[in-house]
């Protein structure tokens, strides 16, 4: 082993073919929040140690095992994903703690089936979990056979040592940057895990500045916008493999990027000055009454300097170590509650605390004697100055999450409890909130949180709508002057902080508090049964989804069934597409979730801005407008063929329903009828499922009588729809808030399409967010929509809403919305005929 045992060959522990970090189903592994390392999808059933060393920790259910190397890496091995969760059951562990092995030795054995009927995947992870002390270069992306070599690790320190311009020749390209928002956090994930697949060094460069593409950190602080042309720099070995997968990465917009849009509002709007009540920002909304409490942050001493920098050094280290296995254990909670919000963001922290930038800068100011604590307080408060200098609300809202691990970090050096001692019941008060904050005061049962900064769009406020914690921020210094324990209001809806309500006001917030709770309640009780008007008239509710967990939720939460199914989740993130069984695999557990309720799944609507690694198209000016939806049949017919063979497989057929998106012309579902029945016969099946069509372009509405003379039934997607109709990108930060599918034309077009349904006696739904708005509930059943497809959580609100409702009113008063003018108007009329309760 050369260079003092700072170098390493690991060899493949499994046969089978591998695959990138980035490339598996996973996001805490794929981020590379646990560091870097490479997958295997396995083929034999033992796991063989890839070096030689010490067993340092084995988990309790069998399924991982962690090897400390000779040169002091630590490797782990991770059989399967989700694997945790069988409790050991297929698994024989074959070594235990403190065990030396040798390169090669046998670790653990498994029951390939067994494991694999209960797993998520079988796909295995090796991973460096200190990779911050150490460069990984992958030898092969192909098949390996046990004990072949698979990584070339070694020291960062000696890889600084032996940078020189022997690398190679540097190679150079130019791109476009097609991420909504430009480089925020989860594209400039998406390039740092890109980079991480090669061994060249990487480097973006933009408007005079550069950035490794290893550190999250320095590309958000490039400050690079939506269509920005950039360039990237390469050296290494795999220069020009590097480079074209990162001009790919960089080329190729993220999919469904929801996080990606600025805030619409980033300050309180200007109002008359009211006594006792300070303005805000609504980031979730409610109406709370309680207690203030306010938080406050660490503040340090002065540091005298002249420290060890070696001692200090390892205190940060340790106190590093600590905080990842909190992080750890959060990620952990929430991959078992199936939070994909809460894993994402903590998948982020955790990768942040392995970014060279922030390491790197703290590494030099202990080198220069300062204590660990004010060393790494710096390095944060100096990459917190970067990001909101770059001009761009959605990078200055991400400082929050790295001054989330600046207060946690400095608490396992203070040797302070993490845990905050907060009373139920009360409003939280703070300069700014973190999503750790926000977890653990969640957890204690706080009414509401206030913040004299922060955004609409931040981590914390997706977090506090997703727990249902009213949430104001951007309220101002003079929060923080304001007494512990004195009674205030939060009224988030209207971005109002009540000072100094009277007791009647409290009052009035508690019963409306108390009222509230009770409409749920009942709401809730009766989700599970039909659900008619008052005179009768039977509308399905059922739910929009994007996988079988989902699926269930909408199931216990009362859904009449599934309105839409993406199945976009299959095809991304990923090198190849998924096979014919894989994808029936998915679709059958979707069926299967909602026992005995029918399933609308929607063929793949990619292609345009929402491309494939595998399946290259060209550029189009207006992608929106290009190929894409059912689209894509012409240009790649075998795609969707491999799809309507999966979905003619599901059983029972009978409860599958199949949808197709971007239709514009009657050909075009005939064309797609006549290859269901081809492939029918080819597979000897007798059934013909249901097929409906999306109406999504304003040339469908048109044309709703046509499509529906052969069409099973039609579902209108109002959110393409509406950008369609009005010629508004709905990502658009500064036209977004005026995309609103109440718009009379828009109404006019729904209209039409019932109506042409209606000769035909097809029904027609919702799957849009308009479904989901309970104002526009009685405007969808009065223009004759009869299935309303909304979010899971929303089943109960939006029975109740139909069972208050008349049929013949509502088809009466929205006739005359028809004639109005504006969304406003619309919205200002339903508010006086169907005010929400």
């Amino acid at each position: 082993m050369p260079d003092n045992n700072k170098e390493l060959t690991l060899s493949a522990p499994l046969s089978g073919p591998v695959l990138t970090l980035a490339n598996v189903p996973d996001a805490v592994f794929a981020s590379g929040a646990m560091g870097d390392g490479i997958a295997i999808d396995p083929l034999n059933d033992t796991l063989y140690s890839p070096c030689a060393g010490v067993v340092i920790h084995v988990a309790r259910s069998s399924h991982a095992v962690t090897v400390r190397a000779d040169n002091g890496a630590e490797i782990l091995l991770h059989l399967g994903l989700d694997t945790v969760e069988l409790n050991g059951e297929g698994f024989a562990m074959l070594v235990k703690e403190s065990d030396r092995v040798s390169l090669g030795q046998p670790l653990l054995r498994y029951d390939l089936d067994k494991v694999g009927q209960h797993c998520k995947s079988l796909v295995s992870l090796l991973i460096l979990t200190n990779s911050a002390d150490f460069q990984v270069r992958p030898i092969t992306l192909k098949a390996v056979k046990v004990g072949e070599p698979l990584l070339h690790i070694i020291a960062r320190n000696v890889v600084a040592a032996n940078t020189d311009k022997s690398g190679g020749p540097e190679v150079r390209g130019q791109v476009q940057v097609a991420h909504r928002g430009g480089l925020h956090a989860r594209p400039a994930a998406l390039i740092r895990q890109t980079a991480q697949g090669f061994s060249s060094h990487s480097q973006l460069h933009f408007n005079g500045k550069s950035a490794p593409c290893n550190s999250l950190i320095g590309l958000m602080g490039l400050a690079i916008g939506e269509q920005d042309v950039v360039q990237v720099s390469c050296q290494g070995p795999d220069a020009d493999a590097a480079l074209q997968a990162l001009l790919s990465a960089l080329a190729t917009a993220l999919p469904d990027d929801h996080h990606a849009q600025s805030p619409t509002t980033t300050a309180a709007l200007k109002r008359p000055a009211e006594a006792g009540v300070l303005h805000g920002v609504c980031a979730a909304p409610g109406l709370v009454a309680g207690p203030l409490f306010r938080l406050n942050a660490i503040t340090l001493p002065a540091d005298a300097g002249q420290h060890d920098p070696e001692q200090q050094q390892q205190t940060l280290e340790t106190a590093l170590n600590a905080v990842r296995s909190e992080i750890a254990a959060t990620l952990a909670q929430a991959k078992k509650h199936k939070n994909a919000d809460e894993e994402a963001i903590f998948a982020a922290h955790m990768a942040l605390l392995e970014d060279p930038a922030l390491l790197d800068a703290a590494q030099q100011f202990i080198a220069q004697g300062t204590a660990a604590t004010h060393a790494w307080s710096q390095s944060i408060d100096t990459q917190c100055d970067m990001l909101q200098g770059t001009g761009s609300p959605l990078l200055a809202e991400r400082a929050n999450d790295l001054r989330d691990l600046k207060q946690r970090v400095l608490r396992a050096l203070l040797g302070e409890a993490w845990q905050y001692q907060v009373p139920a019941g009360a409003i939280v008060a703070a300069h700014e909130l973190t999503p750790s904050d926000l977890l653990q005061l969640s957890a204690q049962g706080v009414a509401g949180l206030c913040m004299a900064e922060g955004g609409a769009t931040s981590h914390v406020a997706i977090l506090a709508r997703g727990k249902g914690l009213p949430c104001i921020v951007a309220l101002g210094a003079q929060l923080l002057e304001q007494p512990q324990d004195q009674a205030v209001v939060l009224d988030a809806d209207d971005g109002r902080l009540e000072l100094t309500p009277n007791a009647q006001r409290l009052a009035d917030v508690q019963q409306a508090q108390i009222q509230r709770q009770q409409r749920r309640d009942s709401q809730q009780a009766k989700a599970h049964l039909p659900v008619e008007t008052r005179n009768g008239v039977h509308i399905e509710v059922v739910a929009n989804v994007a996988s079988s967990n989902e699926a269930a939720d909408a199931f216990a939460n009362g859904a009449d069934g599934v309105g839409l199914l993406r199945t976009e989740f299959l095809f991304v993130d990923r090198q190849t597409a998924p096979d014919v069984e894989e994808q029936r695999s998915a679709y059958q557990a979707v069926i299967d979730a909602m026992g005995d309720k029918s399933v609308i799944i929607r063929t793949i609507d990619v292609g345009g801005d929402k491309q494939l690694d595998y399946l290259p198209l060209p550029a189009e000016a207006n992608p929106v407008l290009g190929l894409r939806g059912i689209r894509l049949a012409q240009a790649r017919p075998e795609i969707l063929d491999q799809q309507l063979r999966a979905l003619l497989q599901v059983k029972p057929l009978s409860r599958c329903r199949i949808l197709l998106p971007m239709v514009t012309e009657v050909d075009e579902l005939l064309h797609i009828r006549q290859r269901v029945d081809a492939l029918r016969l080819e597979l000897g099946i007798t059934e013909r499922p249901e097929i409906g069509v999306m109406i999504e372009v304003p040339a469908a509405a048109l044309q709703a009588e046509q499509l529906a003379e052969h069409a099973d039934f039609l579902s209108i997607g109002t959110n393409d729809l509406s950008q369609y109709t009005l010629a508004m990108d709905r990502d658009h930060a500064g036209l977004a808030a005026r995309v609103d599918a109440l718009h009379p034309a828009l109404l006019r077009l729904i209209a039409m399409t019932c109506e042409g349904a209606a000769v035909h006696k097809r029904w027609v739904g919702v799957c849009g967010a308009l479904a989901s708005d309970p104002l526009a509930t009685p405007v969808l059943i009065g223009l004759g929509v009869t299935e309303l497809s909304v979010s899971p959580v929303q089943i109960g609100e939006i029975k109740d809403r139909v069972r208050q409702l008349h049929e013949a009113e509502c088809q009466r008063l929205s006739r005359d919305l028809l004639k109005l003018a504006s969304a406003a108007a619309v919205r200002h009329a339903c508010h006086q005929h169907w005010p929400l309760r």
